[in-house]
């Protein structure tokens, strides 16, 4: 039986963690490669605070949260604009949806239980949860992070729903140079298999593609040559919206985990 990465090249498209990572990797005897696809996140105060503004104004029948530290940046910056009372008084008066343990502990903080939570940290799970609840024409304010959820937007909107979004965190692209030398290594099948830490990385890698025509040649590098490989149910849900079938995820959602979960894939073909 084979043991270990026997010399495989694997890539981490993590931005933080790389070198604990790149550790994990040599000890398995692989060659860990740092293509960082996740760019920079900012706070994006004055559209949300412009947003908040509105959002105390208004009647939402449900406010939906998809991230622990969107909701606490909300919370936050209702409170930098002596709003904070007036935006938990339109929390209280709604239905509220979580996704998300780190989302559940957030609103737990602030007192609210939420009538719906997801049963897996996913999208997927959160709409799955939702479905039987009459959304037409109703009120609804949805949370984003860094990334838009065009899956639960749509979800919503072709249920009645008119959706506001508020996006407390954005990402700046990565580096292009970066991503297009994965993209000509994965074309060459110069790599064994690209490791997503988060489906920031996702989004961002295949936005680029989609741009520049590259996506059926990427889909195939992943569907024949390169393993994609993600760090839990998040980041492998949005590897299978692009069209990624074949994802390695560990049970465990943790780095080190899913560098086990890999190489005992390896070892077992």
């Amino acid at each position: 039986m084979k043991t270990g990465l026997n010399g495989r090249k694997i890539v981490l498209a993590a931005s933080r963690k790389t070198d604990e990572m790149s550790t994990l990797i040599e000890k398995q005897n692989g060659k860990p490669l740092i293509r960082s696809l996740q760019g920079t996140v900012f706070k994006a105060d004055k559209q949300v605070k412009e947003d908040l503004q509105q959002i105390v104004q208004e009647h939402f029948d449900w406010i939906i949260f998809t991230t622990g530290i969107g909701t606490n940046t909300l919370l936050e910056l209702a409170e930098e604009l002596n709003l904070k009372e007036s935006f938990m008084r339109v929390v209280n008066k709604s239905s509220i949806a979580s996704r998300g343990y780190k989302t559940f502990a957030a609103l737990k903080k602030m007192g609210v239980t939420p009538d719906v939570k997801d049963d897996d940290g996913t999208i997927k799970g959160l709409i799955q949860s939702l479905e039987g609840i009459d959304f037409k024409d109703k009120r609804v304010l949805v949370q984003l992070h860094g990334e838009n959820a065009p899956a639960l937007i749509d979800y919503l909107e072709e249920s009645g729903a008119d959706v506001m979004k508020v996006l407390p965190y954005q990402h700046v692209d990565p580096n292009f140079d970066t991503v297009e030398l994965l993209c000509e290594e994965l074309f060459r099948s110069d790599v064994d298999a690209v490791c997503f830490t988060a489906a920031i990385q996702v989004r961002s890698f295949f936005k680029y593609v989609k741009e520049k025509g590259y996506k059926d040649q990427v889909l195939d590098a992943f569907r024949t040559n390169v393993l994609a490989v993600a760090v839990g149910k998040v980041t492998a849900e949005a590897l299978n919206e692009e069209g990624v079938t074949r994802v390695v995820a560990p049970e465990l959602e943790r780095m080190g985990a899913m560098i086990v979960e890999m190489t005992h894939y390896f070892e077992r073909i």
